[in-house]
């Protein structure tokens, strides 16, 4: 079995199984009101936990909400951050270790492959936007497996018709991203603004016009998914490094969101 070993733990997550653990269990105490309808997608930063976790654990904590007797499939959708190519890319591994154990990837993965995705394994070297994210799942499902895909030169809207054939009442798709980055403080707020009001207004011209978001590509072709769909979107918490981290001179915006069917 090809296993893919954590390339930023004890970087941007603890490397310590008990320590990611007290933090997970910290950024996944939300005890806010269930959201309307069946939870379909999700929209989490993907920073070093210190900055990002207490937003992420907001999107995720709607995942512990599930039936947990149920096998879950979780889409995960984030940008490359150092590879550049055309199209999307999915993994080529069968699971992927954390400190937390091994999570076996989805069977679904090749049900995907077409012209605008493909298997480009160097896309996944030294990249973090998805691997931050399986910690969360793992704390959050007792069952589940996942996709990973890494966008590089994509439309959403190609991206979006991909992934519409392989959504099944079991399937989770979630949408990694930070949104503003290198602002002041207040700068973030007012650019992130139109990404708070946008994604849970599913307006994606004014998104994609003015959203300030490294994983543009994923969180618009969710948007585009919802619209089809007709899914309702919720804004869900906001923050800035500013906020969990203390520097408030060049900061980087993460907006929590979630989509849900009736």
């Amino acid at each position: 079995m090809s296993i893919k070993p954590p390339e930023v733990a004890g970087a941007f997550y603890p490397a310590s199984p008990q320590m990611l653990s007290k933090m997970l269990q910290r950024f996944l105490a939300d005890e806010s009101k269930p959201l309307p309808g069946r939870l379909r997608g999700l929209v989490a930063p993907h920073a070093g936990y210190i900055y990002s976790g207490p937003v992420a654990g907001r999107a995720f904590s709607q995942l512990k909400r599930l039936d947990q007797n149920k096998h879950w499939r979780v889409i995960l959708v984030g940008p490359s951050h150092r590879a550049g190519f055309r199209g999307a890319s999915v993994a080529t591994d069968q699971a992927w270790q954390t400190p937390l154990g091994d999570a076996q990837i989805d069977g679904m993965i090749d049900n995907l492959l077409c012209d605008q995705i493909v298997k480009y394994p160097e896309a996944f070297f030294h990249e973090h936007c998805l691997e931050v994210e399986v910690p969360f799942l793992q704390a959050t499902l007792q069952q589940f497996s996942f996709v990973p895909i890494l966008t590089g030169n994509i439309e959403p809207e190609e991206l979006a018709s991909a992934l519409e054939h392989c959504i099944a009442e079991d399937c989770i798709i979630v949408a990694s991203t930070d949104l503003s980055h290198f602002h002041t403080d207040e700068q973030a707020k007012q650019i992130d603004a139109v990404s708070n009001e946008a994604i849970p207004a599913l307006d994606i011209e004014r998104f994609a016009d003015y959203g300030e978001a490294c994983g543009k590509t994923g969180v618009l072709a969710l948007m585009h998914l919802a619209r089809r769909r007709r899914w309702q979107g919720h804004f869900l918490d906001y923050q800035t490094s500013g906020d969990t981290a203390g520097d408030r001179i060049q900061v980087v915006g993460y907006g929590a969101y979630a989509f849900t069917a009736e």
